[in-house]
Protein backbone atom coordinates (compact mmCIF):
# COMPACT_ATOMS: atom_id res chain seq x y z
CA UNK A 1 0.00 0.00 0.00
CA UNK A 2 1.06 3.58 -0.93
CA UNK A 3 -0.37 6.63 0.74
CA UNK A 4 -2.57 8.44 -2.26
CA UNK A 5 -3.80 12.04 -1.60
CA UNK A 6 -6.40 14.62 -3.26
CA UNK A 7 -4.29 17.11 -4.95
CA UNK A 8 -6.23 20.34 -5.37
CA UNK A 9 -4.30 21.71 -7.61
CA UNK A 10 -4.43 18.82 -10.40
CA UNK A 11 -8.01 17.50 -8.88
CA UNK A 12 -6.79 13.79 -8.32
CA UNK A 13 -5.21 11.39 -6.33
CA UNK A 14 -1.77 10.79 -6.15
CA UNK A 15 1.14 8.96 -4.51
CA UNK A 16 2.30 10.94 -1.65
CA UNK A 17 6.23 11.30 -1.83
CA UNK A 18 8.46 13.74 -0.20
CA UNK A 19 11.07 16.24 -0.76
CA UNK A 20 13.39 14.42 1.81
CA UNK A 21 12.74 10.69 2.29
CA UNK A 22 11.85 10.01 6.05
CA UNK A 23 10.73 13.93 6.46
CA UNK A 24 7.07 15.16 5.86
CA UNK A 25 6.78 18.99 5.97
CA UNK A 26 3.32 20.48 6.55
CA UNK A 27 1.81 23.98 6.81
CA UNK A 28 -1.35 24.69 7.41
CA UNK A 29 -3.22 27.98 7.82
CA UNK A 30 -3.77 29.10 11.11
CA UNK A 31 -6.30 31.63 12.66
CA UNK A 32 -6.65 35.67 12.68
CA UNK A 33 -6.42 35.59 16.74
CA UNK A 34 -9.25 38.46 17.11
CA UNK A 35 -11.74 36.25 18.87
CA UNK A 36 -12.54 32.68 20.48
CA UNK A 37 -11.91 29.95 17.41
CA UNK A 38 -15.31 28.22 16.29
CA UNK A 39 -16.33 24.92 14.74
CA UNK A 40 -14.85 25.35 11.61
CA UNK A 41 -11.66 26.25 12.59
CA UNK A 42 -11.98 23.21 14.87
CA UNK A 43 -12.45 21.02 11.52
CA UNK A 44 -9.04 21.53 10.00
CA UNK A 45 -7.19 21.64 13.54
CA UNK A 46 -8.41 18.00 14.09
CA UNK A 47 -8.01 16.51 10.80
CA UNK A 48 -4.47 17.80 9.77
CA UNK A 49 -3.68 16.71 13.39
CA UNK A 50 -4.69 13.45 12.54
CA UNK A 51 -2.80 14.10 8.93
CA UNK A 52 0.24 14.68 11.27
CA UNK A 53 -0.46 11.29 13.28
CA UNK A 54 -0.69 8.95 10.41
CA UNK A 55 2.13 10.51 8.95
CA UNK A 56 3.97 10.20 12.46
CA UNK A 57 2.69 6.23 12.26
CA UNK A 58 4.29 5.77 8.86
CA UNK A 59 7.68 6.59 10.09
CA UNK A 60 7.60 10.61 8.96
CA UNK A 61 9.59 12.71 10.85
CA UNK A 62 6.94 15.55 10.35
CA UNK A 63 7.40 19.11 10.93
CA UNK A 64 4.23 20.34 11.35
CA UNK A 65 3.51 24.68 11.21
CA UNK A 66 0.61 26.45 12.00
CA UNK A 67 0.63 30.07 12.08
CA UNK A 68 -0.99 32.80 13.41
CA UNK A 69 -2.21 35.97 11.78
CA UNK A 70 -1.57 38.49 14.60
CA UNK A 71 -2.24 41.66 12.85
CA UNK A 72 -4.38 42.67 10.87
CA UNK A 73 -7.69 45.14 10.02
CA UNK A 74 -10.03 43.19 12.55
CA UNK A 75 -7.82 43.13 14.92
CA UNK A 76 -7.20 46.79 14.92
CA UNK A 77 -10.67 47.03 15.41
CA UNK A 78 -11.26 44.28 18.06
CA UNK A 79 -8.38 46.64 20.00
CA UNK A 80 -9.99 49.67 19.72
CA UNK A 81 -13.42 48.02 20.28
CA UNK A 82 -11.62 46.12 23.95
CA UNK A 83 -9.71 49.68 24.35
CA UNK A 84 -6.15 47.51 24.34
CA UNK A 85 -3.64 47.60 21.78
CA UNK A 86 -2.93 44.70 19.34
CA UNK A 87 -0.58 42.66 20.91
CA UNK A 88 -2.56 42.55 24.15
CA UNK A 89 -5.86 41.38 22.28
CA UNK A 90 -3.41 38.62 19.85
CA UNK A 91 -1.65 37.07 23.03
CA UNK A 92 -5.42 36.99 24.70
CA UNK A 93 -6.72 35.05 21.82
CA UNK A 94 -3.50 32.58 21.41
CA UNK A 95 -3.83 31.58 24.77
CA UNK A 96 -7.33 30.60 24.42
CA UNK A 97 -6.35 28.88 21.71
CA UNK A 98 -4.06 26.93 23.16
CA UNK A 99 -6.80 25.98 25.98
CA UNK A 100 -8.98 24.83 22.62
CA UNK A 101 -6.77 23.23 20.94
CA UNK A 102 -5.86 21.18 24.31
CA UNK A 103 -9.38 20.48 25.02
CA UNK A 104 -10.04 18.99 21.68
CA UNK A 105 -6.71 16.46 22.61
CA UNK A 106 -4.38 18.03 19.53
CA UNK A 107 -0.81 18.60 20.61
CA UNK A 108 0.92 21.98 19.60
CA UNK A 109 2.53 22.09 16.05
CA UNK A 110 6.09 21.91 15.40
CA UNK A 111 5.92 25.67 15.36
CA UNK A 112 3.47 28.64 15.66
CA UNK A 113 5.29 31.61 14.09
CA UNK A 114 3.25 34.90 14.28
CA UNK A 115 3.48 37.69 11.90
CA UNK A 116 4.64 40.00 14.29
CA UNK A 117 8.13 38.49 14.93
CA UNK A 118 8.53 37.70 11.51
CA UNK A 119 8.58 41.41 10.19
CA UNK A 120 12.12 41.42 8.20
CA UNK A 121 11.65 38.59 6.90
CA UNK A 122 8.18 39.46 5.21
CA UNK A 123 9.69 42.53 4.35
CA UNK A 124 12.31 40.79 2.04
CA UNK A 125 10.25 38.27 0.67
CA UNK A 126 8.12 41.78 -0.67
CA UNK A 127 11.43 43.62 -1.86
CA UNK A 128 12.31 40.49 -3.76
CA UNK A 129 9.23 40.64 -5.80
CA UNK A 130 9.58 44.33 -6.18
CA UNK A 131 12.95 43.58 -7.90
CA UNK A 132 11.30 40.85 -10.21
CA UNK A 133 8.88 43.37 -11.22
CA UNK A 134 6.07 41.31 -9.68
CA UNK A 135 5.16 44.33 -6.98
CA UNK A 136 5.04 47.80 -7.31
CA UNK A 137 4.55 50.76 -5.01
CA UNK A 138 2.13 53.45 -4.84
CA UNK A 139 1.46 55.43 -2.14
CA UNK A 140 2.90 53.95 0.48
CA UNK A 141 1.07 50.68 -0.42
CA UNK A 142 2.65 47.98 -2.03
CA UNK A 143 0.82 45.53 -4.64
CA UNK A 144 1.34 42.30 -6.56
CA UNK A 145 0.86 42.39 -9.54
CA UNK A 146 -1.30 39.07 -11.03
CA UNK A 147 -1.16 40.02 -14.67
CA UNK A 148 2.67 39.53 -14.75
CA UNK A 149 2.46 35.98 -12.85
CA UNK A 150 1.06 33.47 -15.46
CA UNK A 151 -0.06 30.74 -13.63
CA UNK A 152 -2.59 32.86 -11.47
CA UNK A 153 -5.89 31.29 -10.90
CA UNK A 154 -4.50 27.56 -11.23
CA UNK A 155 -5.21 26.48 -7.63
CA UNK A 156 -8.55 27.55 -7.65
CA UNK A 157 -9.38 26.91 -11.52
CA UNK A 158 -10.85 30.35 -11.93
CA UNK A 159 -9.60 32.98 -15.52
CA UNK A 160 -8.23 35.80 -14.02
CA UNK A 161 -10.82 38.06 -15.78
CA UNK A 162 -13.65 36.21 -14.50
CA UNK A 163 -12.02 36.25 -10.69
CA UNK A 164 -14.36 36.87 -8.32
CA UNK A 165 -12.79 39.09 -5.30
CA UNK A 166 -12.43 37.73 -1.91
CA UNK A 167 -13.07 39.76 0.93
CA UNK A 168 -9.54 40.86 1.99
CA UNK A 169 -8.60 42.35 -2.07
CA UNK A 170 -9.10 45.31 -1.72
CA UNK A 171 -10.09 47.19 -5.27
CA UNK A 172 -9.23 50.21 -5.48
CA UNK A 173 -7.74 53.53 -8.12
CA UNK A 174 -4.06 53.17 -6.94
CA UNK A 175 -3.93 49.85 -8.48
CA UNK A 176 -2.85 49.22 -11.99
CA UNK A 177 -5.62 46.45 -12.43
CA UNK A 178 -8.39 45.72 -10.27
CA UNK A 179 -7.57 41.67 -9.77
CA UNK A 180 -3.49 43.28 -8.16
CA UNK A 181 -3.28 42.20 -4.29
CA UNK A 182 -1.68 44.59 -1.53
CA UNK A 183 1.18 43.27 0.08
CA UNK A 184 2.28 46.06 2.25
CA UNK A 185 -0.42 48.51 3.98
CA UNK A 186 0.07 51.92 4.76
CA UNK A 187 -0.64 52.73 8.40
CA UNK A 188 -3.57 55.53 9.25
CA UNK A 189 -2.45 57.43 12.01
CA UNK A 190 -2.32 56.02 15.43
CA UNK A 191 -2.45 52.18 13.76
CA UNK A 192 0.28 49.82 14.77
CA UNK A 193 2.88 50.05 12.33
CA UNK A 194 6.54 48.61 11.19
CA UNK A 195 9.08 50.97 9.42
CA UNK A 196 10.18 49.52 5.77
CA UNK A 197 11.52 50.98 2.61
CA UNK A 198 7.73 52.14 1.45
CA UNK A 199 7.26 53.88 5.04
CA UNK A 200 5.38 52.95 7.88
CA UNK A 201 2.85 50.01 7.40
CA UNK A 202 2.03 46.25 7.89
CA UNK A 203 1.51 43.36 5.72
CA UNK A 204 -1.20 42.37 3.96
CA UNK A 205 -2.61 39.14 4.65
CA UNK A 206 -1.22 36.86 2.45
CA UNK A 207 2.19 37.52 2.03
CA UNK A 208 2.96 36.42 5.32
CA UNK A 209 2.32 32.72 4.86
CA UNK A 210 4.47 33.18 1.57
CA UNK A 211 7.53 33.99 3.47
CA UNK A 212 6.83 32.26 7.16
CA UNK A 213 6.51 28.80 5.39
CA UNK A 214 9.32 29.51 2.87
CA UNK A 215 11.15 30.45 6.22
CA UNK A 216 10.81 27.76 8.65
CA UNK A 217 10.21 24.33 5.77
CA UNK A 218 11.84 25.88 2.60
CA UNK A 219 10.62 26.90 -1.00
CA UNK A 220 8.92 23.61 -1.78
CA UNK A 221 6.11 22.12 1.12
CA UNK A 222 5.03 18.83 1.00
CA UNK A 223 1.58 19.60 1.87
CA UNK A 224 0.03 22.41 2.24
CA UNK A 225 -3.54 22.38 4.09
CA UNK A 226 -6.48 24.29 5.33
CA UNK A 227 -10.23 25.23 4.57
CA UNK A 228 -12.21 25.29 1.17
CA UNK A 229 -12.70 28.71 1.84
CA UNK A 230 -8.71 29.93 1.83
CA UNK A 231 -8.40 28.21 -1.82
CA UNK A 232 -9.27 31.27 -2.76
CA UNK A 233 -7.81 34.33 -2.92
CA UNK A 234 -5.65 33.57 0.38
CA UNK A 235 -3.77 30.20 -1.21
CA UNK A 236 -3.78 31.25 -4.89
CA UNK A 237 -1.97 34.55 -3.88
CA UNK A 238 0.49 32.65 -2.13
CA UNK A 239 1.25 30.26 -4.93
CA UNK A 240 1.51 33.61 -7.07
CA UNK A 241 3.84 35.51 -4.69
CA UNK A 242 6.25 32.10 -3.48
CA UNK A 243 6.50 30.89 -6.86
CA UNK A 244 7.29 33.98 -8.67
CA UNK A 245 9.51 34.63 -5.92
CA UNK A 246 11.78 30.96 -6.05
CA UNK A 247 10.52 29.41 -9.32
CA UNK A 248 9.73 26.52 -7.43
CA UNK A 249 6.29 25.07 -6.68
CA UNK A 250 5.14 26.54 -3.32
CA UNK A 251 3.44 22.97 -2.00
CA UNK A 252 4.02 19.37 -3.85
CA UNK A 253 0.38 18.36 -2.58
CA UNK A 254 -2.47 21.02 -1.90
CA UNK A 255 -5.24 19.37 0.46
CA UNK A 256 -8.38 21.75 1.87
CA UNK A 257 -10.65 20.67 3.95
CA UNK A 258 -15.32 21.52 3.23
CA UNK A 259 -17.38 23.59 5.03
CA UNK A 260 -19.58 23.00 8.20
CA UNK A 261 -23.19 23.89 8.01
CA UNK A 262 -25.06 23.86 11.05
CA UNK A 263 -28.35 22.95 11.21
CA UNK A 264 -28.36 22.35 7.29
CA UNK A 265 -26.92 26.05 6.94
CA UNK A 266 -23.97 27.43 6.11
CA UNK A 267 -22.37 28.85 9.19
CA UNK A 268 -21.85 32.88 9.03
CA UNK A 269 -21.86 35.50 10.85
CA UNK A 270 -24.94 36.79 8.69
CA UNK A 271 -27.13 34.47 10.22
CA UNK A 272 -25.42 34.53 13.31
CA UNK A 273 -25.41 30.55 13.46
CA UNK A 274 -21.76 30.33 14.78
CA UNK A 275 -21.08 27.58 17.27
CA UNK A 276 -17.75 28.71 19.59
CA UNK A 277 -15.42 25.84 20.73
CA UNK A 278 -15.06 26.90 24.13
CA UNK A 279 -18.92 26.16 24.19
CA UNK A 280 -18.81 23.12 22.55
CA UNK A 281 -15.88 21.78 25.14
CA UNK A 282 -18.30 22.43 27.91
CA UNK A 283 -21.00 20.31 26.59
CA UNK A 284 -19.31 17.62 24.90
CA UNK A 285 -15.61 15.36 25.23
CA UNK A 286 -13.46 15.81 23.51
CA UNK A 287 -13.28 12.48 21.71
CA UNK A 288 -17.30 12.97 20.77
CA UNK A 289 -15.96 15.89 19.01
CA UNK A 290 -13.11 14.54 17.28
CA UNK A 291 -14.96 11.36 16.67
CA UNK A 292 -18.12 14.07 14.98
CA UNK A 293 -15.26 15.86 12.60
CA UNK A 294 -13.31 12.45 11.37
CA UNK A 295 -17.21 10.99 10.52
CA UNK A 296 -17.14 12.45 7.59
CA UNK A 297 -14.75 12.52 4.65
CA UNK A 298 -12.93 15.61 4.97
CA UNK A 299 -13.53 16.89 1.67
CA UNK A 300 -17.07 16.66 2.16
CA UNK A 301 -19.23 19.16 3.69
CA UNK A 302 -19.80 18.34 7.56
CA UNK A 303 -23.50 18.95 9.30
CA UNK A 304 -23.71 19.37 13.25
CA UNK A 305 -26.42 18.92 14.79
CA UNK A 306 -27.18 18.13 18.06
CA UNK A 307 -28.60 14.64 16.58
CA UNK A 308 -25.08 14.45 15.07
CA UNK A 309 -23.19 14.65 18.25
CA UNK A 310 -25.82 12.03 20.05
CA UNK A 311 -24.98 9.81 17.25
CA UNK A 312 -20.54 10.72 18.53
CA UNK A 313 -21.32 10.14 21.64
CA UNK A 314 -23.17 6.78 21.46
CA UNK A 315 -19.98 5.79 19.29
CA UNK A 316 -17.32 6.48 21.40
CA UNK A 317 -19.35 5.02 24.47
CA UNK A 318 -19.66 1.56 22.48
CA UNK A 319 -15.74 1.68 21.48
CA UNK A 320 -14.71 2.55 25.08
CA UNK A 321 -17.06 -0.04 26.41
CA UNK A 322 -15.32 -3.01 24.14
CA UNK A 323 -11.97 -1.39 25.40
CA UNK A 324 -13.07 -0.83 28.89
CA UNK A 325 -13.82 -4.88 29.02
CA UNK A 326 -10.87 -5.94 27.10
CA UNK A 327 -8.73 -3.88 29.36
CA UNK A 328 -10.29 -5.64 32.58
CA UNK A 329 -10.60 -8.92 31.28
CA UNK A 330 -6.57 -8.72 30.42
CA UNK A 331 -5.92 -7.43 34.13
CA UNK A 332 -7.78 -10.66 35.63
CA UNK A 333 -5.28 -12.61 33.25
CA UNK A 334 -2.30 -11.04 34.15
CA UNK A 335 0.76 -13.40 34.85
CA UNK A 336 -0.78 -15.89 33.45
CA UNK A 337 -0.19 -17.41 29.91
CA UNK A 338 2.96 -16.44 29.92
CA UNK A 339 4.96 -17.12 26.48
CA UNK A 340 1.76 -18.03 24.67
CA UNK A 341 1.18 -16.97 20.98
CA UNK A 342 -1.66 -15.37 19.47
CA UNK A 343 -3.95 -17.85 18.47
CA UNK A 344 -3.93 -18.63 14.41
CA UNK A 345 -7.11 -17.53 13.84
CA UNK A 346 -7.43 -14.31 15.87
CA UNK A 347 -4.08 -13.11 14.43
CA UNK A 348 -5.89 -13.27 11.11
CA UNK A 349 -8.76 -11.69 12.22
CA UNK A 350 -6.68 -8.56 13.52
CA UNK A 351 -4.41 -8.79 10.77
CA UNK A 352 -7.27 -8.10 8.25
CA UNK A 353 -9.00 -5.00 10.45
CA UNK A 354 -5.43 -3.68 10.47
CA UNK A 355 -4.83 -4.05 6.94
CA UNK A 356 -8.40 -2.47 6.47
CA UNK A 357 -7.72 0.51 8.40
CA UNK A 358 -4.52 1.30 6.99
CA UNK A 359 -5.79 0.79 3.48
CA UNK A 360 -8.82 3.88 4.02
CA UNK A 361 -6.21 5.80 5.58
CA UNK A 362 -4.07 5.32 2.77
CA UNK A 363 -7.07 6.29 0.28
CA UNK A 364 -6.56 9.96 1.09
CA UNK A 365 -7.50 9.67 5.12
CA UNK A 366 -10.35 8.25 4.99
CA UNK A 367 -11.26 8.45 8.17
CA UNK A 368 -14.93 7.71 8.05
CA UNK A 369 -14.35 3.85 6.77
CA UNK A 370 -11.42 4.06 9.28
CA UNK A 371 -13.72 4.71 11.90
CA UNK A 372 -15.61 1.37 10.68
CA UNK A 373 -12.76 -1.26 11.09
CA UNK A 374 -12.45 0.58 14.65
CA UNK A 375 -16.16 -0.96 15.38
CA UNK A 376 -15.23 -3.82 13.29
CA UNK A 377 -13.05 -4.20 15.87
CA UNK A 378 -15.21 -3.92 18.69
CA UNK A 379 -17.59 -6.45 16.94
CA UNK A 380 -14.59 -9.17 17.05
CA UNK A 381 -13.57 -8.09 21.05
CA UNK A 382 -16.86 -8.52 22.42
CA UNK A 383 -17.10 -11.60 20.53
CA UNK A 384 -13.50 -12.66 21.81
CA UNK A 385 -14.98 -11.80 25.49
CA UNK A 386 -17.87 -13.71 25.01
CA UNK A 387 -15.07 -16.98 25.95
CA UNK A 388 -14.56 -17.63 29.44
CA UNK A 389 -11.12 -19.20 28.57
CA UNK A 390 -9.34 -16.37 26.25
CA UNK A 391 -5.22 -16.23 26.01
CA UNK A 392 -3.43 -13.12 27.66
CA UNK A 393 -1.72 -13.68 24.08
CA UNK A 394 -4.91 -12.89 21.92
CA UNK A 395 -6.25 -9.84 24.58
CA UNK A 396 -2.68 -8.24 24.24
CA UNK A 397 -2.81 -8.73 20.43
CA UNK A 398 -6.28 -6.82 20.58
CA UNK A 399 -5.23 -4.07 22.48
CA UNK A 400 -2.06 -3.21 20.85
CA UNK A 401 -4.14 -3.49 17.76
CA UNK A 402 -6.96 -0.41 18.93
CA UNK A 403 -3.81 1.52 20.19
CA UNK A 404 -2.20 1.78 16.94
CA UNK A 405 -5.51 2.72 15.00
CA UNK A 406 -6.72 4.77 18.42
CA UNK A 407 -3.25 6.77 18.11
CA UNK A 408 -4.08 8.42 14.71
CA UNK A 409 -7.32 8.77 15.50
CA UNK A 410 -7.64 9.88 18.97
CA UNK A 411 -11.73 9.05 19.73
CA UNK A 412 -11.50 7.13 23.33
CA UNK A 413 -9.43 8.83 25.94
CA UNK A 414 -6.70 6.90 27.18
CA UNK A 415 -6.56 4.73 30.13
CA UNK A 416 -7.79 7.12 33.16
CA UNK A 417 -4.24 6.36 35.59
CA UNK A 418 -5.61 7.82 39.09
CA UNK A 419 -7.07 5.40 41.62
CA UNK A 420 -10.07 5.77 44.00
CA UNK A 421 -10.13 6.99 46.96
CA UNK A 422 -10.10 4.90 50.10
CA UNK A 423 -14.04 6.21 50.30
CA UNK A 424 -15.02 4.65 46.77
CA UNK A 425 -12.91 2.20 47.03
CA UNK A 426 -14.67 0.11 50.30
CA UNK A 427 -18.26 0.92 48.58
CA UNK A 428 -17.11 -0.93 45.92
CA UNK A 429 -15.94 -3.55 48.47
CA UNK A 430 -19.31 -3.21 50.20
CA UNK A 431 -21.30 -3.63 47.28
CA UNK A 432 -19.34 -6.73 46.38
CA UNK A 433 -20.24 -8.58 49.63
CA UNK A 434 -23.56 -6.94 49.50
CA UNK A 435 -24.47 -8.89 45.83
CA UNK A 436 -22.89 -12.25 47.76
CA UNK A 437 -25.25 -12.00 50.76
CA UNK A 438 -28.11 -10.79 47.71
CA UNK A 439 -28.83 -7.40 49.94
CA UNK A 440 -29.87 -6.14 46.33
CA UNK A 441 -31.30 -3.27 47.87
CA UNK A 442 -27.62 -2.06 49.21
CA UNK A 443 -25.91 -3.04 46.37
CA UNK A 444 -28.15 -0.66 44.36
CA UNK A 445 -28.12 2.61 46.74
CA UNK A 446 -24.18 1.86 46.10
CA UNK A 447 -24.54 2.03 43.03
CA UNK A 448 -26.27 5.00 42.75
CA UNK A 449 -24.28 6.89 45.46
CA UNK A 450 -20.82 6.09 43.23
CA UNK A 451 -22.47 7.36 40.35
CA UNK A 452 -23.50 10.63 42.29
CA UNK A 453 -19.79 10.96 42.44
CA UNK A 454 -18.99 10.03 38.82
CA UNK A 455 -18.54 6.55 38.86
CA UNK A 456 -20.35 4.26 36.79
CA UNK A 457 -20.26 0.20 37.79
CA UNK A 458 -20.41 -2.12 35.35
CA UNK A 459 -21.98 -5.83 35.80
CA UNK A 460 -19.89 -7.85 33.02
CA UNK A 461 -19.74 -11.56 32.66
CA UNK A 462 -16.14 -11.17 33.93
CA UNK A 463 -17.05 -9.27 37.61
CA UNK A 464 -17.74 -5.70 38.22
CA UNK A 465 -15.62 -2.83 36.18
CA UNK A 466 -16.16 1.06 36.87
CA UNK A 467 -15.30 4.00 34.92
CA UNK A 468 -15.94 7.78 35.15
CA UNK A 469 -18.19 9.79 33.28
Amino acid sequence: MALQIYNTLTRMKEQFVTQKPGKASVYVCGPTVYGYIHIGNARPMIFFDVVRSYLENQNYEVNYVVNFTDVDDKLIRKAEEMNLSVPEVSSMFIDAYYEDLEGLGIPRATANPRVTENMDIIIEFIRDLESKGYAYENGGDVYYRTGKFEGYGKLSGQKIEELQFGIRIEVDERKENPEDFVLWKAAKPGEIHWDSPWGQGRPGWHIECSAMSRHLLGDTLDIHGGGQDLQFPHHECEVAQSEAVTGKPLASYWMHNGYINIGGEKMSKSLGNGVLVKDLRSQYKRESLRFFMLSTHYRNPLNFTDESMVHAERGVERIANALGNLRYRLQEAAGSGEGAAVTPEWERKLREIGLTFHAKMQDDFNTPDAITAVFEWVSEVNGLLQGSDVSRADLEAALKLFEEMNGVLRIVAEEEQELLDDEIEDLIEERVEARKSKNWARADEIRDLLQEQGILLEDTPQGMRWRRK
